[in-house]
């Protein structure tokens, strides 16, 4: 018996061919939710790090709009 035919639940494994169809269909279910849960929290990640990233554009962008307008208020105070 080969491990992929076995399943191991509680540290029990269960090989399984001894496995009704009602536990197989769980197995099922259990196997595609820990997949879209995996996929998710690759998304989350990926979401994150462009919220981290356009937080940073938006911090520049900000500095340089201060930077503007200190400079445009020296600009003017001279030209009075």
């Amino acid at each position: 018996m080969s491990n992929t035919n076995v399943v191991t639940i509680d540290g029990k494994p269960y090989p399984l061919e001894s496995l009704n169809d009602v536990a197989r269909s769980q197995i099922i279910n259990l196997r595609a939710t820990e997949q879209e849960i995996a996929r998710q929290q690759s998304l989350l990640a990926m979401l994150q790090t462009a919220r981290a990233t356009y937080a940073q554009a938006l911090k520049a962008e900000l500095g340089k709009l201060g930077e503007g307008d200190e400079s445009s208020k020296k600009g003017r105070g001279k030209s009075k």
